[in-house]
């Protein structure tokens, strides 16, 4: 029982970052992607950056097609975003990489995740890469699993 204990205390919180899809995706439909983001601020070091925080205000605030879809005010996506935030690392520099060839705007959440020396990049888009760097990338689905193990 002590062995257990040891082993659980010595395991560290895995380093993680989002990728911009997700969050806007918990944000919107709360489901799936909200529990995962919940799990992440409970279970993990979660990292993020400012150009991954302005492509989700982006989306959130000025897609006509999204804001005619879903009603909801500034203000929710200005409260979101600063508590998501506070339990967020902000990664002030993101290095030049050229991973994600059929859309080089995905190149930005693979650059944080090399920065933030991340284990896991969770997306729905980025899941052909496999791996980068030694950085899984996984499925919001399959994170799920891996952090209730």
């Amino acid at each position: 029982m002590k062995f257990a204990q040891k082993n659980m205390q010595s395991r560290r919180n895995p380093n993680v970052v989002l990728d911009s899809v997700i969050v806007v995706s918990a944000f919107l439909t709360g489901g799936m992607a909200a529990d995962l983001i919940q799990e992440c601020k409970d279970k993990t070091n979660l990292y993020t950056a400012t150009e991954i925080f302005g492509e989700i205000r982006r989306v959130l605030l000025e897609k006509d097609h999204i804001r005619r879809r879903y009603t909801y005010a500034d203000d929710d996506v200005d409260i979101f975003m600063t508590e998501l935030q506070e339990h967020s690392t902000i990664v002030k520099s993101l290095p030049e990489i050229q991973a994600v060839e059929r859309d080089s705007k995905d190149d930005m959440t693979v650059a944080c995740a090399v920065a933030a020396n991340a284990d896991y990049i969770v997306s729905r888009d980025l899941l052909d890469l496999v791996e980068y760097k030694g950085i899984r990338i996984v499925s919001p689905k399959a994170f799920v699993e891996i952090l209730r193990e």
